[in-house]
């Protein structure tokens, strides 16, 4: 299958990016978004837990081709319009799950794991034909795409993080109300409920002082019109704590690596970064100061300069 063959639409979202879907071998589909030149570069972005394509801001992507580079953004599997898990078996005790996973202890039962969304990234890559592929990865993404890199070496030329981690045991846990606006329930199921949620999630998460409320609104209730599915938030959470520590796939990565994290960021502190640049072999760390656990408007002319000068900096 080749993009060439491939059903493109205009974006309902973006003028500058086309959409289309693409059935992967192992049964999973993905919608994905192109945009820019298909003779330049590929940067691939990976997207983080529960947050759809959309998630990665229209600035950025611009930026991006705007720089010379085609860019790819897509919904993982279980979130936005990607096909969709039905999960079977009995129900998980996330907490047990949790506290083992920060011991660095295994835990099973995950209808897939982060290496079934890896794969999902090696075969998107295959079915679009794409070369040159540089992988960009936020959050759980970032953990998706250290496993890219380091098992599909041949087809990633350089790889940026964005606030991720390792998972590494004895890492610093999320702070208590990072932590528990992430995971605690809305109020209720409805657009409005979970509109007010995820506005209180930006706020808390977000980089302090550069959350702006009414673009927030805006941009979630974009999210839950285009799609609505919790259920597949909760498995993604269960494919990070049964996957565990990457330390050991960690130092099998050799394409070029920067590692960006906000000072900021209470999720995933400023410690999960660097445990990942310590971890990869000649890995750069680079901290945002003010930054938190998002993307906003301020810091993207300065997060697309780091990444682009990474992969500039790979041409003779």
């Amino acid at each position: 299958m080749t993009a060439t063959a491939l059903q493109m639409n205009q974006s309902p979202y973006s003028d500058f990016m086309q959409e289309t879907e693409v059935l992967l071998p192992n049964k999973q589909r993905l919608h994905v978004e192109m945009g820019g030149n298909p003779a330049h570069p590929t940067i691939v972005l990976i997207m983080g837990l529960g947050a759809q394509m959309l998630v990665w801001p229209d600035t950025f992507c611009r930026l991006l081709i705007d720089a010379g580079y085609q860019v790819v953004r897509f919904d993982n599997r279980d979130i936005g319009l990607s096909s969709k898990t039905k999960r079977k078996g009995e129900r998980l005790n996330t907490l047990k799950l949790m506290g083992r996973f920060s011991l660095g202890l295994a835990n099973q039962g995950a209808p897939y794991t982060l290496y079934d969304m890896a794969e999902d990234v090696s075969l998107l890559i295959e079915a679009l034909r794409l070369k040159e592929v540089h992988l960009i990865g936020a959050s759980m993404g970032g953990m998706i795409a250290q496993i890219v890199a380091a098992q599909y070496p041949e087809k990633i030329k350089s790889l940026g993080l964005l606030f991720t981690s390792n998972n590494q045991r004895f890492l610093p846990p999320p702070f208590p109300k990072q932590l528990m606006s992430l995971i605690g329930k809305p109020k209720s199921h409805d657009e409005d409920g979970i509109v007010e949620h995820s506005i209180r999630l930006f706020n808390v998460i977000g980089s302090p002082g550069f959350v702006d409320p009414i673009l927030s609104a805006e941009h979630a209730r974009k999210l839950y019109q285009r799609s609505f599915y919790p259920a597949g938030v909760l498995q993604q959470f269960l494919a990070i704590l049964c996957t565990g520590s990457l330390l050991e796939l960690d130092k099998q990565i050799q394409q070029p690596t920067i590692v960006v994290h906000g000072s900021r960021d209470r999720l995933l502190p400023p410690a999960h970064g660097k445990a990942v640049a310590k971890a990869i072999k000649n890995a750069k760390f680079e901290l945002i100061d003010g930054m938190g656990h998002d993307l906003p408007l301020y810091y993207i002319p300065k997060l697309v300069h780091i990444f682009t000068q990474q992969i500039k900096s790979l041409t003779p």
